[in-house]
């Protein structure tokens, strides 16, 4: 037992001077993408870079919401979309997937029609504002992926979505 101990500590030890070298990756600590020091505000990939999915999550907004029984877009649904239109007109290198999604009322086959027509209606506004058709998929996953799971009105309004999921790919 006593020789476990001394390999664990020696092991702790090796483990702990391993990751204390703070220029192991070049460019010092805290540097960025390009070895600068600019890993704040606008960082490549954060929220804060225009240019990243996750912007695109956080600040445009990934989903839109959908009614009872409709595939039809609402107005908050087309102030959500315009800002994904801008985001993939200016960031031609992402593909997207658009997955449409029903609350767990009514059947599944039911579930997953809809599904499809409400991601169809995303993909069809995106591409009747200048998005190439090239670049859009459509799936659904009907009731099958509920963000949240109860019987109340507030669950299943979450869960009549469509979700547009970004993929980096270059277009050929």
């Amino acid at each position: 037992m006593k020789m476990m101990t001394k390999v664990t500590v020696m092991v702790l030890a090796l483990a702990t001077t391993a990751c204390t070298n703070p220029d192991r990756f070049g460019g010092g600590a805290g540097a960025d993408a390009n070895g600068g020091a600019n890993a704040g505000a606008g960082a490549l990939g954060s929220a804060s870079d225009p240019s990243s999915p996750m912007f695109f999550n956080q600040t445009i907004g990934d989903r839109v919401l959908f009614a009872v029984d409709t595939s039809t877009i609402t107005p908050e649904g087309k102030t959500i979309l315009v800002g994904q239109v801008q985001w993939l007109l200016t960031n031609a290198d992402y593909r997207a997937i658009i997955e449409g999604h029903a609350d767990e009322q009514g059947t599944r086959e039911y579930n997953l029609a809809l599904g499809f027509r409400r991601a169809n209606a995303v993909r069809e506004y995106l591409v009747s504002r200048g998005v190439p058709a090239g670049r859009l998929e459509v799936t659904s996953y009907g009731k099958e992926r509920p963000i949240e799971v109860c019987s109340q009105e507030s669950c299943y309004a979450k869960n009549r979505r469509a979700v547009t999921v970004l993929s980096f790919a270059q277009i050929s």
